[in-house]
């Protein structure tokens, strides 16, 4: 997943994307406390960064649709 494909997604899909995402996230964390050896370390990683791209996009359209500036 990167930036350019979560810009095409609407308000709601990115929503709903980052809520998949925190399920996945905390199903990893579980599974981690667990049985530490069956889960990777990057996978929680990924999911994280996965995370702050959704809500980096979501930032990014408030911020057009409140008409503000980048200066």
């Amino acid at each position: 997943m990167n930036a350019a494909e979560l810009r095409g997604k609407s308000e709601k899909e990115l929503r709903d994307e980052l809520l998949a995402l925190r399920r996945e996230q905390f199903n990893l964390r579980m599974q981690q406390g667990m049985n530490p050896d069956a889960v990777r370390s990057d996978q929680i990683t990924g999911v994280r960064r996965n995370i702050a791209r959704v809500k980096t996009v979501m930032n990014e359209k408030r911020g057009q649709n409140t008409g503000e500036k980048e200066s």
